[in-house]
């Protein structure tokens, strides 16, 4: 099986590579067009800031060949965040994969910005979750969130109720970082590598 972990100097790329390793893959990291779509799947990980990576996007003409692309596509974190229509941070025009926005948390209370660590996960509603996950926990990192809408595909809650995960067609993708969630991380991407 070939996996492509699109390149673009995204902050988590070793852990998801070690990841990959763990379940069997030798993945490649490449923003070379032509080894990204004659890959089996594709991942797109993120730790970093929207619009600098969307510049780095456009500039590789990655952001067209993306949203083009048939084989099931993961994002993470960031990478799930570029695939909606807009971010909050720094007003950023995103890939419109997911038609939804990007917020910033806004605490009620005593929540701290980022959200940062483990929590729970409800409401699974993908073929990339096997069921006995329901509730389990994983963990995050991040200061903006996907609102509940259509594309949802699990759910968490911090300061309010938000998208841990979105599906569309070939497109899935985690807010939560598999690849730093243990054992249900490692199922979560067994099975993307199974679809």
């Amino acid at each position: 099986m070939k996996v492509a972990v699109i390149d673009y100097n995204a902050g988590n790329t070793r852990s998801v590579y070690f990841a990959m390793q763990r379940a069997g893959v030798d993945a490649v990291f490449t923003k070379d067009h032509v080894a990204i779509k004659s890959a089996d799947k594709v991942i797109f990980p993120g730790v970093g800031e929207a619009n600098t990576t969307m510049e780095f996007l456009r500039r590789h003409q990655l952001d067209d060949l993306i949203c083009g692309l048939k084989q099931p596509v993961l994002g993470i974190c960031l990478g799930m965040q570029l695939m909606c229509n807009w971010s909050e941070e720094n007003d950023t025009e995103c890939l419109g994969i997911f038609d939804t926005d990007v917020r910033r948390f806004k605490p009620t209370g005593s929540e701290k910005v980022p959200h940062m660590g483990w929590n729970q996960v409800y409401d699974l509603d993908s073929t990339l979750f096997p069921k006995e996950l329901e509730q389990r926990h994983v963990y995050f990192v991040h200061s903006f969130y996907v609102p509940i809408g259509d594309d949802t595909a699990a759910r968490c809650d911090y300061c309010q109720p938000f998208s841990a995960a979105l599906h569309k067609n070939n497109f899935y993708a985690t807010q939560f970082h598999p690849e730093k969630s243990g054992p249900v991380g490692a199922a979560i991407l067994k099975r993307f590598l199974e679809i």
